[in-house]
Protein backbone atom coordinates (compact mmCIF):
# COMPACT_ATOMS: atom_id res chain seq x y z
CA UNK A 1 0.00 0.00 0.00
CA UNK A 2 1.30 3.48 -0.75
CA UNK A 3 1.95 5.99 2.04
CA UNK A 4 3.17 9.58 2.61
CA UNK A 5 5.44 9.93 5.44
CA UNK A 6 4.51 12.94 7.19
CA UNK A 7 6.76 15.12 10.03
CA UNK A 8 3.53 16.92 11.25
CA UNK A 9 1.76 18.51 8.12
CA UNK A 10 5.34 18.30 6.36
CA UNK A 11 5.21 16.05 3.07
CA UNK A 12 8.70 14.35 3.98
CA UNK A 13 8.29 11.36 0.87
CA UNK A 14 5.91 8.87 -1.05
CA UNK A 15 6.32 5.16 0.64
CA UNK A 16 5.32 1.92 -0.76
CA UNK A 17 5.06 -0.84 2.55
CA UNK A 18 4.43 -4.23 1.95
CA UNK A 19 0.93 -5.45 3.14
CA UNK A 20 2.60 -9.00 4.73
CA UNK A 21 5.17 -7.79 6.84
CA UNK A 22 4.88 -3.69 7.03
CA UNK A 23 8.83 -2.82 5.89
CA UNK A 24 9.11 -0.43 3.47
CA UNK A 25 9.11 -1.53 -0.10
CA UNK A 26 9.63 1.22 -2.24
CA UNK A 27 10.86 4.97 -1.25
CA UNK A 28 9.41 7.15 -3.82
CA UNK A 29 9.42 10.93 -4.65
CA UNK A 30 11.27 12.65 -1.58
CA UNK A 31 9.75 15.91 -1.09
CA UNK A 32 11.39 17.38 1.92
CA UNK A 33 14.73 15.64 2.38
CA UNK A 34 15.68 18.13 5.03
CA UNK A 35 12.84 16.47 7.03
CA UNK A 36 13.96 13.01 6.67
CA UNK A 37 14.80 11.14 10.10
CA UNK A 38 17.61 12.18 11.28
CA UNK A 39 20.72 9.90 10.18
CA UNK A 40 19.07 8.64 7.04
CA UNK A 41 21.60 8.79 4.28
CA UNK A 42 20.59 10.62 0.81
CA UNK A 43 22.53 10.14 -2.11
CA UNK A 44 22.65 11.50 -5.27
CA UNK A 45 18.95 12.19 -4.57
CA UNK A 46 18.84 8.54 -3.80
CA UNK A 47 17.19 7.48 0.16
CA UNK A 48 19.23 4.58 2.02
CA UNK A 49 16.20 2.40 1.56
CA UNK A 50 18.00 0.03 4.45
CA UNK A 51 18.41 3.19 7.02
CA UNK A 52 14.60 4.28 7.11
CA UNK A 53 13.62 0.27 6.70
CA UNK A 54 15.97 0.68 10.32
CA UNK A 55 14.52 3.82 11.73
CA UNK A 56 10.60 2.53 10.79
CA UNK A 57 11.56 -1.16 12.30
CA UNK A 58 12.86 0.82 15.69
CA UNK A 59 9.79 2.60 16.16
CA UNK A 60 8.03 -1.02 16.93
CA UNK A 61 7.71 -2.61 19.98
CA UNK A 62 10.70 -5.24 20.42
CA UNK A 63 9.98 -8.33 19.30
CA UNK A 64 11.57 -9.48 22.65
CA UNK A 65 9.79 -7.15 25.09
CA UNK A 66 8.02 -9.44 28.23
CA UNK A 67 4.90 -11.15 27.36
CA UNK A 68 4.53 -9.56 23.75
CA UNK A 69 3.83 -12.89 22.16
CA UNK A 70 0.91 -13.56 24.05
CA UNK A 71 -0.11 -10.04 23.32
CA UNK A 72 0.11 -10.60 19.41
CA UNK A 73 -1.96 -14.14 19.81
CA UNK A 74 -4.72 -12.09 21.52
CA UNK A 75 -4.35 -9.15 18.96
CA UNK A 76 -4.24 -11.45 15.98
CA UNK A 77 -1.08 -10.05 14.47
CA UNK A 78 1.28 -11.66 13.40
CA UNK A 79 4.33 -9.02 14.11
CA UNK A 80 4.69 -5.88 16.14
CA UNK A 81 5.85 -4.15 12.39
CA UNK A 82 2.10 -4.18 11.36
CA UNK A 83 0.71 -2.32 14.64
CA UNK A 84 2.96 0.13 13.51
CA UNK A 85 0.71 0.76 10.20
CA UNK A 86 -2.70 0.12 12.21
CA UNK A 87 -2.17 3.22 14.34
CA UNK A 88 -0.19 5.19 11.33
CA UNK A 89 3.09 5.28 13.19
CA UNK A 90 1.73 7.43 15.34
CA UNK A 91 4.08 8.53 18.61
CA UNK A 92 4.39 10.53 21.79
CA UNK A 93 8.41 10.49 21.04
CA UNK A 94 8.45 12.55 17.75
CA UNK A 95 6.14 14.21 15.35
CA UNK A 96 6.24 11.53 12.17
CA UNK A 97 3.43 9.58 10.71
CA UNK A 98 2.42 7.80 7.69
CA UNK A 99 -0.85 8.90 5.72
CA UNK A 100 -2.50 6.76 3.36
CA UNK A 101 -2.06 7.93 -0.34
CA UNK A 102 -5.15 9.58 -1.30
CA UNK A 103 -6.67 10.09 2.48
CA UNK A 104 -8.06 13.12 4.05
CA UNK A 105 -6.27 12.57 7.04
CA UNK A 106 -4.48 15.32 8.98
CA UNK A 107 -2.17 15.25 11.91
CA UNK A 108 -4.60 17.84 13.52
CA UNK A 109 -6.85 15.18 13.88
CA UNK A 110 -5.19 12.14 14.54
CA UNK A 111 -2.02 12.81 16.54
CA UNK A 112 -1.73 11.74 20.21
CA UNK A 113 -0.72 14.52 21.61
CA UNK A 114 -4.01 16.59 21.22
CA UNK A 115 -6.52 13.89 20.69
CA UNK A 116 -7.46 10.79 22.97
CA UNK A 117 -6.21 7.38 22.04
CA UNK A 118 -7.24 4.15 22.90
CA UNK A 119 -6.78 1.66 26.06
CA UNK A 120 -6.89 -1.15 24.03
CA UNK A 121 -3.40 -2.00 23.04
CA UNK A 122 -2.19 -1.07 25.99
CA UNK A 123 -4.41 -2.89 28.03
CA UNK A 124 -3.34 -6.39 25.95
CA UNK A 125 0.63 -5.84 26.38
CA UNK A 126 -0.49 -5.51 30.33
CA UNK A 127 -2.78 -8.98 29.87
CA UNK A 128 -6.35 -8.35 29.10
CA UNK A 129 -8.30 -10.31 27.42
CA UNK A 130 -9.45 -9.09 23.62
CA UNK A 131 -12.45 -7.46 23.35
CA UNK A 132 -15.69 -9.07 22.50
CA UNK A 133 -16.68 -5.78 20.65
CA UNK A 134 -13.30 -5.54 18.75
CA UNK A 135 -10.26 -3.56 19.23
CA UNK A 136 -8.99 0.08 18.17
CA UNK A 137 -5.77 -0.08 17.62
CA UNK A 138 -5.04 3.66 17.65
CA UNK A 139 -2.81 3.90 20.26
CA UNK A 140 1.43 5.19 21.08
CA UNK A 141 1.69 1.99 22.71
CA UNK A 142 2.33 0.12 18.91
CA UNK A 143 5.14 2.88 18.94
CA UNK A 144 6.75 2.06 22.64
CA UNK A 145 10.24 0.61 22.33
CA UNK A 146 12.02 -0.99 25.11
CA UNK A 147 11.59 -4.41 26.58
CA UNK A 148 10.22 -4.05 29.80
CA UNK A 149 6.31 -4.12 29.99
CA UNK A 150 4.93 -0.39 28.99
CA UNK A 151 1.78 0.94 28.01
CA UNK A 152 0.83 5.16 27.69
CA UNK A 153 -1.82 6.58 29.74
CA UNK A 154 -4.13 9.65 30.01
CA UNK A 155 -3.60 10.58 33.94
CA UNK A 156 -5.16 14.04 34.90
CA UNK A 157 -4.90 15.14 31.52
CA UNK A 158 -1.78 14.56 31.02
CA UNK A 159 0.24 11.83 29.07
CA UNK A 160 2.20 9.24 31.39
CA UNK A 161 4.12 6.51 30.61
CA UNK A 162 3.46 3.68 32.84
CA UNK A 163 6.13 0.84 32.97
CA UNK A 164 6.78 -2.60 34.99
CA UNK A 165 9.29 -4.39 36.20
CA UNK A 166 11.50 -7.71 35.94
CA UNK A 167 11.18 -10.67 37.79
CA UNK A 168 12.00 -11.63 40.57
CA UNK A 169 12.42 -8.24 42.65
CA UNK A 170 10.32 -5.93 40.09
CA UNK A 171 13.31 -3.59 41.66
CA UNK A 172 12.95 -1.17 38.20
CA UNK A 173 10.18 1.12 38.77
CA UNK A 174 11.80 1.77 42.14
CA UNK A 175 15.40 2.73 41.04
CA UNK A 176 13.69 4.81 39.17
CA UNK A 177 12.35 7.19 41.81
CA UNK A 178 15.83 6.80 43.88
CA UNK A 179 17.54 8.07 40.54
CA UNK A 180 15.24 11.00 39.85
CA UNK A 181 15.76 12.20 43.82
CA UNK A 182 19.66 11.60 43.44
CA UNK A 183 19.74 13.97 40.17
CA UNK A 184 17.31 16.47 42.04
CA UNK A 185 20.06 16.71 44.81
CA UNK A 186 22.92 17.37 42.24
CA UNK A 187 20.89 19.65 40.18
CA UNK A 188 20.69 17.13 37.22
CA UNK A 189 17.78 17.92 34.77
CA UNK A 190 15.48 14.69 34.90
CA UNK A 191 12.19 13.41 34.71
CA UNK A 192 10.27 12.77 37.98
CA UNK A 193 9.02 9.28 38.39
CA UNK A 194 6.11 7.78 41.18
CA UNK A 195 5.21 4.28 41.68
CA UNK A 196 1.84 3.28 41.25
CA UNK A 197 0.36 -0.30 42.06
CA UNK A 198 -1.34 -2.24 39.63
CA UNK A 199 -2.92 -5.91 41.07
CA UNK A 200 -0.05 -6.52 43.46
CA UNK A 201 2.66 -5.12 40.71
CA UNK A 202 4.91 -2.17 41.05
CA UNK A 203 5.04 0.53 38.06
CA UNK A 204 7.00 3.45 37.65
CA UNK A 205 5.09 6.71 35.86
CA UNK A 206 6.59 9.54 34.51
CA UNK A 207 5.17 12.74 32.09
CA UNK A 208 5.65 13.01 28.08
CA UNK A 209 8.30 15.48 28.22
CA UNK A 210 7.68 15.56 24.57
CA UNK A 211 4.87 17.95 23.18
CA UNK A 212 3.19 18.76 20.12
CA UNK A 213 5.87 20.75 18.84
CA UNK A 214 8.88 18.67 19.82
CA UNK A 215 10.80 15.77 19.59
CA UNK A 216 13.27 13.32 21.26
CA UNK A 217 15.72 12.43 18.47
CA UNK A 218 17.87 9.78 20.72
CA UNK A 219 21.74 9.69 20.51
CA UNK A 220 21.83 6.39 18.12
CA UNK A 221 20.06 8.58 15.22
CA UNK A 222 22.71 11.20 16.35
CA UNK A 223 25.93 8.55 15.52
CA UNK A 224 24.36 7.64 12.00
CA UNK A 225 25.21 11.63 10.88
CA UNK A 226 28.14 10.76 10.06
CA UNK A 227 30.24 7.75 9.48
CA UNK A 228 32.65 6.86 12.40
CA UNK A 229 36.10 5.78 11.38
CA UNK A 230 37.58 2.68 13.79
CA UNK A 231 40.55 4.92 15.67
CA UNK A 232 37.87 6.69 16.86
CA UNK A 233 35.90 6.14 20.02
CA UNK A 234 32.44 5.79 20.04
CA UNK A 235 32.02 8.57 23.28
CA UNK A 236 34.62 10.99 20.95
CA UNK A 237 32.41 10.11 17.94
CA UNK A 238 29.05 11.39 19.77
CA UNK A 239 30.30 14.72 20.37
CA UNK A 240 31.83 15.45 16.98
CA UNK A 241 28.48 14.63 15.67
CA UNK A 242 26.69 17.09 17.86
CA UNK A 243 29.30 19.82 17.01
CA UNK A 244 29.01 19.18 13.51
CA UNK A 245 24.89 19.73 13.84
CA UNK A 246 25.54 22.26 16.05
CA UNK A 247 23.96 20.58 19.64
CA UNK A 248 25.49 22.40 22.71
CA UNK A 249 26.76 21.84 25.85
CA UNK A 250 27.24 18.26 24.81
CA UNK A 251 30.10 17.22 27.47
CA UNK A 252 28.79 18.81 30.70
CA UNK A 253 25.64 16.70 29.92
CA UNK A 254 27.70 13.36 29.49
CA UNK A 255 29.13 14.16 33.25
CA UNK A 256 26.29 14.32 34.54
CA UNK A 257 24.99 10.85 32.66
CA UNK A 258 28.15 9.18 33.47
CA UNK A 259 28.28 10.46 36.65
CA UNK A 260 24.67 9.44 37.78
CA UNK A 261 24.89 5.80 35.92
CA UNK A 262 28.21 5.27 38.19
CA UNK A 263 26.34 6.16 41.03
CA UNK A 264 23.69 3.63 40.47
CA UNK A 265 25.26 1.24 38.81
CA UNK A 266 23.02 1.75 35.97
CA UNK A 267 23.84 -1.53 33.06
CA UNK A 268 21.44 -0.64 30.49
CA UNK A 269 22.19 3.47 28.99
CA UNK A 270 21.97 2.23 25.67
CA UNK A 271 21.59 4.75 22.79
CA UNK A 272 18.19 4.65 22.36
CA UNK A 273 17.67 6.00 26.11
CA UNK A 274 19.29 9.15 25.88
CA UNK A 275 19.07 11.89 23.37
CA UNK A 276 19.03 15.66 22.23
CA UNK A 277 15.16 17.14 21.68
CA UNK A 278 14.45 19.57 18.84
CA UNK A 279 11.90 21.74 17.02
CA UNK A 280 9.49 19.90 14.72
CA UNK A 281 9.05 22.14 12.56
CA UNK A 282 11.92 24.56 12.35
CA UNK A 283 14.74 21.43 13.11
CA UNK A 284 16.37 24.08 15.73
CA UNK A 285 17.84 22.11 18.30
CA UNK A 286 16.82 22.53 21.55
CA UNK A 287 19.19 20.48 24.00
CA UNK A 288 19.61 17.44 25.60
CA UNK A 289 16.98 15.60 26.84
CA UNK A 290 16.35 15.57 30.69
CA UNK A 291 17.57 12.34 31.70
CA UNK A 292 15.00 9.39 32.29
CA UNK A 293 14.82 5.63 32.17
CA UNK A 294 17.32 4.83 34.56
CA UNK A 295 15.55 1.87 36.12
CA UNK A 296 17.98 -1.05 35.15
CA UNK A 297 20.54 -0.54 38.25
CA UNK A 298 21.13 -0.40 41.65
CA UNK A 299 21.44 -4.44 41.03
CA UNK A 300 18.05 -4.53 39.80
CA UNK A 301 18.68 -8.65 38.76
CA UNK A 302 21.62 -9.68 41.13
CA UNK A 303 22.00 -11.33 45.01
CA UNK A 304 23.17 -8.95 47.88
CA UNK A 305 26.61 -11.08 47.40
CA UNK A 306 26.63 -9.91 43.88
CA UNK A 307 26.30 -6.60 44.50
CA UNK A 308 28.90 -5.89 46.85
CA UNK A 309 31.56 -7.97 45.09
CA UNK A 310 30.21 -5.76 42.05
CA UNK A 311 32.36 -7.84 39.41
CA UNK A 312 29.38 -8.48 36.97
CA UNK A 313 28.47 -4.99 36.41
CA UNK A 314 27.91 -4.18 32.94
CA UNK A 315 27.87 -0.23 31.40
CA UNK A 316 26.76 1.60 28.60
CA UNK A 317 26.76 3.42 26.47
CA UNK A 318 30.54 4.36 26.07
CA UNK A 319 32.47 1.78 28.03
CA UNK A 320 31.68 -2.06 28.94
CA UNK A 321 32.87 -0.99 32.57
CA UNK A 322 32.00 2.16 34.94
CA UNK A 323 35.90 2.72 35.58
CA UNK A 324 36.58 3.15 32.24
CA UNK A 325 33.45 5.30 31.67
CA UNK A 326 33.91 7.54 34.68
CA UNK A 327 37.57 8.05 33.44
CA UNK A 328 35.73 10.18 30.09
CA UNK A 329 34.20 12.84 32.75
CA UNK A 330 35.95 16.14 32.54
CA UNK A 331 34.84 18.03 35.83
CA UNK A 332 34.07 16.72 38.89
CA UNK A 333 33.82 20.19 40.00
CA UNK A 334 29.82 20.78 39.93
CA UNK A 335 29.05 18.01 42.48
CA UNK A 336 28.07 18.72 46.17
CA UNK A 337 28.48 15.53 47.51
CA UNK A 338 27.07 16.68 51.15
CA UNK A 339 23.62 17.02 49.01
CA UNK A 340 24.46 12.81 48.91
CA UNK A 341 24.83 12.10 52.47
CA UNK A 342 21.51 11.05 52.92
CA UNK A 343 21.43 8.63 49.75
CA UNK A 344 21.39 5.72 51.97
CA UNK A 345 18.06 6.98 53.75
CA UNK A 346 16.95 7.87 50.33
CA UNK A 347 17.27 3.78 49.25
CA UNK A 348 16.24 2.46 52.29
CA UNK A 349 13.07 4.59 52.50
CA UNK A 350 11.70 4.00 48.95
CA UNK A 351 12.47 0.48 48.99
CA UNK A 352 10.58 -0.10 52.45
CA UNK A 353 7.44 1.61 50.85
CA UNK A 354 4.12 -0.45 51.42
CA UNK A 355 4.43 -3.08 49.15
CA UNK A 356 7.63 -3.22 48.37
CA UNK A 357 8.75 -5.74 50.85
CA UNK A 358 6.80 -8.82 49.01
CA UNK A 359 9.77 -8.60 46.30
CA UNK A 360 12.83 -7.06 47.76
CA UNK A 361 13.90 -7.87 51.35
CA UNK A 362 16.00 -5.74 54.25
CA UNK A 363 19.12 -7.74 53.63
CA UNK A 364 18.55 -6.73 50.05
CA UNK A 365 17.57 -3.23 50.88
CA UNK A 366 21.51 -3.22 52.83
CA UNK A 367 22.89 -4.48 50.41
CA UNK A 368 21.68 -1.61 47.65
CA UNK A 369 22.08 1.08 50.37
CA UNK A 370 25.47 -0.14 51.47
CA UNK A 371 26.46 -0.25 47.57
CA UNK A 372 25.84 2.97 46.40
CA UNK A 373 27.31 4.74 49.51
CA UNK A 374 30.55 3.24 48.61
CA UNK A 375 30.34 4.50 44.78
CA UNK A 376 30.16 7.57 46.46
CA UNK A 377 32.73 7.45 48.88
CA UNK A 378 34.98 6.41 45.58
CA UNK A 379 33.56 9.09 43.22
CA UNK A 380 34.52 11.57 46.06
CA UNK A 381 38.02 10.33 46.26
CA UNK A 382 38.34 10.22 42.21
CA UNK A 383 37.18 13.60 42.23
CA UNK A 384 39.81 15.05 44.58
CA UNK A 385 42.74 13.78 42.93
CA UNK A 386 41.02 14.02 39.06
CA UNK A 387 43.36 14.95 36.29
CA UNK A 388 41.63 15.50 32.87
CA UNK A 389 42.59 12.90 30.27
CA UNK A 390 43.63 14.52 27.07
CA UNK A 391 43.34 10.62 25.35
CA UNK A 392 40.64 9.15 24.27
CA UNK A 393 41.10 5.60 23.06
CA UNK A 394 38.84 2.75 21.66
CA UNK A 395 39.41 0.19 24.29
CA UNK A 396 37.06 -1.74 26.28
CA UNK A 397 34.52 0.68 24.00
CA UNK A 398 31.01 -0.68 23.54
CA UNK A 399 30.56 -2.89 20.53
CA UNK A 400 27.01 -3.83 20.46
CA UNK A 401 25.02 -0.87 21.97
CA UNK A 402 21.55 -2.48 22.35
CA UNK A 403 18.86 -2.28 25.17
CA UNK A 404 18.84 -4.98 28.06
CA UNK A 405 16.31 -8.44 27.26
CA UNK A 406 14.30 -9.34 30.11
CA UNK A 407 12.30 -12.28 28.47
CA UNK A 408 14.78 -14.83 29.96
CA UNK A 409 14.26 -13.37 33.68
CA UNK A 410 10.43 -12.81 33.46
Amino acid sequence: MKYILMHKRIRVAELELDNATGFIQKIGTIYAPEHLPVGIPVRKTVTDRAALNKWWTDRSIPASRSGVRNALETLEISSTKLLLVRCYGLSLSDQYWICPAGSDLTWDSINFFDNNFSDDVGDVLFGAEKKVDGLNFSSPDNTSDGNLKKRWKIINGKRCLVKGGSNPFRQQPFNEVIASEIMKRLGIPHVPYTVIWSNGAPYSVCEDFITENTELIPAWRILKTQKKNNSTSVYRHFINCCETLGIRDTVPYLDRMIVLDYIIANEDRHLNNFGVIRNAETLKWLGFAPIYDSGSSLGYDKVPAQMRLEKEVVCKPFKNHHSEQLKLVSDFSWIHFDRLSDVRELITGVLSADGAKDYIDENRIRAIAGSAQRRIEQLSQLAISHTPSQEISTEDDVKENIAENYTSKA
